[in-house]
C-alpha cells in the first residue's frame, strides 16, 4: 500500500461502474485500499434499466451533490460513456472537485459538434459528414451518394453504426418499433437537455449522421490531460472480423509505427485544446491508411476505454483505473508507481455470432471455475441473452457478442497459442482470421470440473 496516494486515504464516488469498471475499481480497492462508493444503474439489465424512465442528469447530479456533504466523498469519477462521465463532470463542477470541464466533455460526445471542431483545427484528420435530417421512419433523401457510414450523433458501443450501400438499406437500418424508438430517445434525451443549454449548438443530438466510409486499420490512442498537458499512455490496435466493422480483438503493444502514433497525439492535442479539455482521460479512435499515409479521426471519447485498462496493466504496468482515481483527486498520474508487467503482449478477445441460430455456448459456473484453474490470471466475461435480446443486438450492432477473454503471453505468437487453447476449452471459435482450419462448434469443449 502507498499511503501517500490521495485516493487511499479519502472516499471516492464511482459512477455507473459496471462490467470492466467494476473489475478495475475493485482492483484499486484491493491494491491501494481505495475507499470507494458506487452509484448509478445498469442500462443493460432489468429492472435496473427501468430508471431510464424520467431520468434527468442535472437533477441526478444535484441529488448526489446534496449527498456528498454527509457521505464523505471528496472526488467522483466514471468511465461510463452514456451517463456516468457527464454526471461526474457536473458533480465535480458543483463541488469544486477536479474534473473534466462539462463543455469539453459535451463537445467530445456530440459527434457532429466534434466533427466541426476537428475540421477547424485538424482538417487533414477529419472526415466529411452531414446530419441525416430525418426522424426515425421518415423517407430517406434521394440526394445521398453511397456507400456511406451511418451512426448516431450521440451513442456508445458502436450502436447503430453501419456502412450502407444504398437507399433501401439505409431505410431498413432506420426503421424501429415504438419500443425501440422509446429506448433510443431515453438514452439520448438526458444528454440533449444539457448540451442544448451548455454547448451552444443548434444541432440536435437526436438522430443520425452520415460520413464518408474508410477502409483502413483502426487504432485507439489512450492518454490523459493534467493541468492542460496532453500525455499519451499508448496505442491499442483494433482487429475486425473480416468483412465487418465488428471488433474481433484488441491488442497491445501496437504494431503502428511510432511516427504515426506521434501524429495521432498531435491531432489529439489540437482538438482537446480547442474544446477546453484541460483535465481528464481520453481515448481517440482513429484510422490509419498506410497506402496513402492518411490518418483520420473516428471519434474522441472523454474517458478511459475501460476494456483496455487490464491490457495496459499486463504489458506496461499502467493501471488506467488508478489513473482515473489520481486525476479525480487532482494528483499527477505520472507520480503513480508502476506495476510489474506480466507479459510482452496482451489481447481482449471478442466472441461474436452474426446470424440467429449460430452456436454460442455458455459455460456453467463449474466449467468457468475449471477454465480459470487452467488459465490463471485470465479474465472471462460471458453475455448470455434471450433470443429477443439477441435479435436486438443483430439489429443495432449487426452481431451478438456472447463472450470476451483477456489473456497475455510472452509475445504475440505465445499469446495466440494460449488464445486458441482457451477458446477450444469453451467451445468458442478463436477470434483470429484463419485460426484452426477445420474448426467447428463440434470441437472439444470445456472439460468438466474435477
Amino acid at each position: 500500500m502507498h499511503p501517500d496516494l490521495p485516493f487511499s486515504r479519502t472516499r471516492t464516488l464511482t459512477l455507473f461502474a459496471y462490467g470492466w469498471s467494476a473489475v478495475g475499481f475493485e482492483r484499486q480497492a484491493h491494491r491501494w485500499n481505495a475507499l470507494l462508493d458506487h452509484r448509478g444503474f445498469d442500462l443493460q439489465t432489468f429492472p435496473s434499466n427501468v430508471r431510464l424512465l424520467g431520468f434527468d442528469i442535472e437533477r441526478y447530479a444535484d441529488r448526489l451533490a446534496g449527498q456528498a456533504r454527509h457521505s464523505g466523498w471528496s472526488a467522483a469519477t466514471s468511465t461510463h460513456e452514456q451517463f456516468g462521465s457527464l454526471v461526474a463532470s457536473l458533480l465535480a463542477e458543483r463541488m469544486g472537485w477536479p474534473g473534466t470541464p462539462v463543455e469539453a466533455l459535451l463537445a467530445c460526445q456530440h459527434k457532429l459538434h466534434a466533427r466541426n471542431v476537428l475540421g477547424r483545427v485538424a482538417p487533414e484528420a477529419n472526415l466529411r459528414c452531414i446530419p441525416l435530417e430525418v426522424d426515425f421512419g421518415d423517407p430517406i433523401p434521394e440526394v445521398l451518394d453511397y456507400p456511406l457510414f451511418v451512426k448516431p450523433v450521440k451513442a456508445a458501443f458502436s450502436v447503430l453504426a453501419k456502412e450502407v450501400h444504398g437507399r433501401v438499406e439505409l431505410e431498413q437500418h432506420t426503421r424501429f418499433g415504438w419500443a425501440e424508438q422509446w429506448v433510443i430517445r431515453r438514452l439520448v434525451e438526458p444528454f440533449e437537455r444539457v448540451a442544448r443549454s451548455r454547448l451552444g449548438t443548434d444541432q440536435t443530438a437526436h438522430g443520425l449522421m452520415v460520413e464518408e466510409p474508410v477502409r483502413a486499420p483502426q487504432y485507439n490512442l489512450d492518454g490523459y490531460v493534467f493541468r492542460g498537458d496532453v500525455r499519451a499512455l499508448g496505442t491499442v490496435d483494433a482487429v475486425m472480423y473480416p468483412g465487418t466493422h465488428a471488433f474481433m480483438r484488441f491488442e497491445l503493444p501496437s504494431r503502428l509505427a511510432p511516427a504515426v502514433q506521434a501524429r495521432a497525439l498531435d491531432v489529439a492535442r489540437r482538438f482537446l485544446s480547442a474544446v477546453g479539455f484541460d483535465h481528464g482521460q481520453f481515448n481517440m479512435e482513429f484510422f490509419y491508411d498506410e497506402r496513402n499515409d492518411r490518418l483520420t479521426v473516428i471519434e474522441f471519447n472523454p474517458r478511459m476505454a475501460s476494456q483496455f485498462s487490464d491490457l495496459y496493466l499486463r504489458v506496461r504496468g499502467i493501471d488506467l483505473h488508478a489513473v482515473a482515481l489520481a486525476l479525480a483527486h487532482g494528483m499527477d498520474p505520472a507520480e503513480l508507481p508502476l506495476a510489474v508487467p506480466v507479459g510482452g503482449a496482451a489481447a481482449s478477445l471478442v466472441y461474436r455470432v452474426f446470424a440467429p441460430g449460430q452456436s454460442c455456448p455458455q459455460p456453467t459456473r463449474a466449467q468457468q471455475r475449471a477454465w480459470q484453474e487452467r488459465f490463471p490470471g485470465a479474465l472471462l466475461f460471458t453475455y448470455p441473452k434471450s433470443r429477443r435480446a439477441q435479435a436486438r443486438d443483430f439489429k443495432w450492432l449487426g452481431s451478438h457478442r456472447y463472450g470476451i477473454i483477456h489473456l497475455h503471453g510472452r509475445d504475440f505468437a505465445d499469446l495466440r497459442r494460449q488464445a486458441e487453447e482457451a477458446s477450444i476449452w469453451l467451445g468458442w471459435r478463436p477470434p483470429y482470421e484463419g485460426a484452426l482450419t477445420g474448426w467447428s462448434p463440434a470441437a472439444p469443449t470445456l472439460r468438466p470440473a474435477s
